[in-house]
């Protein structure tokens, strides 16, 4: 039903040599690290990286391992690595990395890599959360997003069912975060990416600090929705089913009932429009009834402009020319502006351009549906993105980063293909 605007620019930064074992950093710029492998001692027996093994110990500590080389260690999805997120991250952070510099293969932060270490059977979330606050303390940004993933902290931290760190990072955020959406969960919010993955402990966490369970997603779903259908779960993970009854009821019962809800939230006057929001209509070149166009794809009216119930920030209404919408008008009980069903649509103001004549003549249809690219199955390179060995050649690092741009593109679903999915991220 709705959107909020997920494409942040996130700061690009420069790319880091991956051979330095301090940083010089003349401004707080972040950056990007190289992309490197896990520094493994020549005579480990391991095949991952092990902080308590006292030669693993002696390369972690040595001055001389790089910023990108522990970044490889914390791509690696055992719990010996996990359950030592403080002890890498705090060895990352003496070498001069930023607080949110990011890794060149996975495009995260430290603070997402912590939000994924407190996973349950992986990592320790209480030791994960105590990071986390350090982190925050030393100016990490909660609102940042992986450009492959679209994920947030908050996001990671609900898909890998993290209470600890869902809390911490919602105290250190914008008032709303708790319903941002995610384009690779169809604009779902938290509550859509934890019910989507049977995060139990993550829902009733997240309907605790007040997210919002009748928000629906770009395909008209609320979060009880997308919890997976039994039947579509593969027959290793058949033994959630009951969970996923459970959740889907816990979900359904905290909905909003539309008669209970009418008399509470009014509908709103029409054409009340507040100083501020008229204000900045007018900077953007707007006003109540221009012909606008939706992230450059849909075409109607404005019609309203301003707070919502179902999001925090200024959103508008708007009456588009086809019946592609996802309501008439009201969400939740409450109506915004009054146009037929299936013609209205919200999405934040920011992503609302007035129509140009020029667009307008063109004769390319606005509302034709956009061609997605091919999703591709990141299982297949699981094994690379564990170790980090296999994509380390700094001489054809740019066709790497070439390379990954399409591998990342992929977009978890309600089914079962979302939970397979889950398995493939914990390697990233």
């Amino acid at each position: 039903m709705t959107k909020e605007d997920v494409l942040r620019e996130s700061s690009v930064g420069d790319s880091v040599p991956g051979r330095y074992s301090i940083i010089s950093r003349n401004s707080e710029r972040p950056v990007i690290h190289q992309v490197a492998s896990a520094p493994m001692p020549s005579d480990c027996e391991f095949s991952f990286f092990d902080p308590n093994d006292p030669l693993c110990r002696e390369v972690l500590l040595d001055p001389r391992t790089t910023v990108p080389e522990l970044f490889a260690v914390l791509r690696q999805w055992v719990p010996q690595v996990q359950r030592n997120i403080s002890v890498i991250g705090n060895e990352i952070l003496k070498r001069g990395c930023g607080v949110n510099d990011r890794d060149g293969l996975t495009d995260m932060t430290l603070l997402h890599y912590c939000c994924k270490a407190g996973a349950p059977g992986i990592g320790d979330a209480e030791s994960a959360a105590s990071f986390a606050r350090q982190l925050l303390s030393l100016g990490a940004e909660p609102s940042l997003r992986s450009r492959w993933t679209n994920m947030n902290a908050l996001h990671y931290a609900a898909y890998f069912d993290v209470p600890p760190l869902i809390r911490v990072v919602l105290q250190a955020s914008q008032p709303g975060e708790v319903d941002a959406t995610c384009s690779d969960f169809d604009f779902g919010t938290v509550l859509h990416i934890a019910a989507s993955n049977l995060c139990t402990s993550a829902v009733k966490c997240l309907l605790e600090l007040g997210a919002n369970p009748a928000f629906r997603n770009d395909k008209g779903q609320c979060p009880a929705d997308v919890v997976p259908e039994p039947l579509d779960m593969p027959l290793e993970i058949a033994d959630a089913a009951v969970q996923a009854k459970e959740l889907r009821t816990l979900l359904q019962e905290v909905l909003p009932r539309p008669d209970d809800l009418l008399p509470l939230l009014p509908a709103r006057p029409p054409g009340l429009i507040s100083d501020k929001t008229r204000a900045q209509l007018s900077s953007m070149g707007l006003h109540i009834g221009d012909k606008v166009i939706i992230a450059g794809q849909k075409v109607g009216t404005l019609r309203f402009c301003g707070s919502t119930e179902f999001a925090g920030g200024l959103w508008a209404g708007v009456e588009l020319h086809q019946p592609v919408g996802k309501n008439d008008g009201s969400v939740a009980g409450v109506q915004y502006f009054t146009c037929p069903i299936k013609h209205g649509i919200f999405a934040p103001l920011s992503k609302v351009s007035k129509l140009s004549e020029r667009r307008k003549s063109s004769p390319r249809q606005p509302t034709a549906p956009v061609p997605h690219p091919r999703r591709i199955d990141l299982a297949r390179v699981t094994s690379k993105v564990n170790t980090g060995t296999s994509l380390i050649d700094p001489v054809k690092n740019a066709n790497v980063l070439k390379k990954k741009q399409q591998l990342i593109n992929i977009s978890p679903t309600h089914s079962s293909k979302g939970i397979r999915f889950k398995y493939s991220i914990r390697n990233t």
